[in-house]
């Protein structure tokens, strides 16, 4: 019997032929041409719902061994939208609302099929809308669950199955494995192509990942280009070689956009997961952690975490400062500090100088810089701090603030990080009018080894920013092996001469020669010179007589906080 797509497809369910073909006619006289098929046993019921998709069931209510009832509870097995009407020529009020309530839709009586038809259309155009809802019901329960990109469970799936294992591990003693896996160079990607690329890619990462993971297994995008893998009931040795695996898959594979080609690689985190742990927040952190490493070791690698592990240890210690940095950034904790740079020759008494320094305030606590740059500098923050300390000093030299003009030079300090901002000009500009400040009172300090990292930048940005009237320092001049060959192509005011040859010179000829040198160079610039660490008389008066400029250092003025 063939089945055009715009027929009512009706799947029969009665024992006598004579009712069937008067169901037939009533249809047909109801304008209604159907594919249909007639059962009467469970069994053929059970194979028509098998092998066909049907738009409704008409059922009579009594048959030999074969009752309505039956008929709704398989139907609802293979279609859980599918309505099913009961025609019977016989059933009684109480047997009528028992089979509603299993869940027909209708029931008619054979002696008047004048409802029929009504009934057909009613529960054709329900069923529908049923069958929309529980789609959108299901969609949504999926969602849920699932990363919308990849279709592999998310963040909130992956926690709670992690949840899982963890509960195993401490009640049975059972080792499960935490993978943490970090896609190198995606933001190249994103960054040169454009996120449709960035997610094509991740997209395609997910399905080569996916081939190595077993069925009881999870694979999870984290979020942005982070994946977790759970492999229960693993050991250690197994889950690296599947890590390694995962890691020499990527490595090999070739993501081409527009014709571009990309390499990309994974670095890997890995946590035995034991009765050891407490909660998944500290497994994910752990792993995490363990990612890190994996980067600064190379990339491309697999590594596990282990409590003993220095590196471990001090990568805890920066994601711990990363929190209370975040913090600090929020609640405005960050306050600074000024050291005096005090000159040496006589001819050097036009202006007063100062440095800011940062110091955060924790409670009763002030926190040295040495303390938390290290950490900001690893995670990124430093370009956030720099913004907040050159909003903290501009505000602190406005020009209009009542009572306060302070008058001189002014340093500050900027990270290598924020020299490669491309924004911070732009910044500085803003602030530069907010607080109506003379830019010519203010000198920038940059490191000499972040200087030459980001050369070309760094030369932009201080061209810039001296069009407006800014100086600038070179701070830790000498530390690099070349340093007199980049002098040249820095267009610097100031040289500061790296503290660790200062602090030496009276007892070490070397270091004495090249602080001497130093300062030669820097003259014969047009630049000035200042020594750092000078923490006593004795040092201060030899770098007097070697002709520096200025001095900096706990032995000439100590920190302190702004007036």
């Amino acid at each position: 019997m063939i089945n055009p797509d715009n027929q009512l497809r009706v799947l029969i369910v009665e024992d006598s032929e004579d009712d069937a073909i008067l169901l037939l006619r009533a249809l047909k006289k109801g304008g209604i041409e159907p594919f249909y098929q007639v059962v009467d046993t469970e069994d053929g019921l059970t194979k028509a719902l098998q092998d066909e998709i049907w738009d409704i069931v008409v059922t009579d209510h009594n048959m030999p061994g074969f009752t309505s009832f039956q008929v709704l509870e398989l139907t609802r097995q293979y279609g859980a939208d599918l309505p099913v009407l009961i025609v019977s020529g016989l059933i009684g009020e109480d047997e009528a609302v028992s089979a509603m309530k299993a869940g027909a839709q209708d029931y008619i009586m054979k002696s008047n099929l004048s409802r029929l038809i009504p009934a057909i259309r009613r529960e054709i155009r329900e069923g529908s809308v049923r069958k929309a809802k529980r789609l959108a019901e299901s969609t949504l329960q999926h969602m849920a669950y699932h990363d919308s990109l990849t279709d592999l469970a998310n963040r909130r799936e992956f926690e709670r199955r992690l949840s899982h294992a963890l509960q195993d591990a401490q009640e049975t003693g059972r080792h499960h494995v935490l993978l943490y896996l970090d896609l190198d160079q995606f933001k190249i990607v994103n960054d040169t192509s454009g996120h449709v690329a960035g997610d094509e890619l991740l997209k395609q990462i997910a399905k080569i990942l996916n081939r190595h993971i077993r069925s009881d297994d999870t694979l999870a995008r984290l979020g942005g280009d982070e994946f977790g893998v759970l492999l229960r009931g693993c050991e250690a040795s197994h889950a690296r070689r599947v890590a390694e695996t995962l890691c020499e898959e990527v490595r090999e594979y070739r993501f081409v956009w527009h014709n571009k080609p990309f390499s990309v690689s994974l670095s890997v985190g890995m946590v035995v997961i034991s009765n050891a742990y407490n909660s998944t927040s500290e497994l994910l952190s752990h792993a995490d952690l363990a990612c890190y490493a994996a980067k600064d070791r190379g990339r491309n690698n697999v590594q596990l975490y282990q409590s003993d592990d220095s590196e471990m240890q001090q990568r805890q210690a920066d994601m711990d400062w990363t929190s209370r940095l975040q913090d600090a950034l929020q609640t405005d904790s960050f306050i600074l500090y000024q050291q005096e740079i005090v000159p040496l020759q006589a001819h050097n008494t036009d202006v007063f100088r100062t440095e800011f320094l940062v110091r955060l305030q924790q409670g009763k606590s002030l926190i040295p810089p040495g303390a938390f740059i290290p950490a900001a500098e690893r995670f990124g923050l430093m370009p956030r701090i720099d913004r907040r300390v050159i909003d903290m000093a501009f505000r602190y030299l406005d020009r209009t603030a009542l009572g306060r003009k302070p008058t001189g030079t002014f340093f500050i300090n900027l990270s290598g990080s924020s020299l490669s901002d491309g924004e911070l000009y732009a910044y500085i500009r803003k602030l530069v009018d907010k607080y109506s400040i003379l830019p010519e009172r203010v000198c920038f300090e940059i490191t000499e080894t972040s200087a030459i990292a980001n050369l070309n930048q760094t030369i932009s940005f201080i061209e810039q920013s001296r069009k407006d009237g800014f100086e600038f320092a070179l701070d830790d001049f000498g530390s690099g092996m070349s340093s007199f060959s980049y002098l040249r192509a820095l267009p610097v005011d100031y040289l500061k001469v790296d503290g660790g040859f200062i602090r030496n010179l009276l007892d070490d000829p070397i270091d004495l020669s090249i602080v001497d040198a130093c300062n030669r160079i820097g003259h014969a610039a047009g630049l000035k010179t200042i020594a750092e660490f000078v923490e006593n008389d004795a040092v201060k008066a030899r770098v007097t007589e070697l002709g520096l400029d200025y001095a900096q250092g706990f032995g000439v003025a100590k920190p302190r906080p702004l007036d």
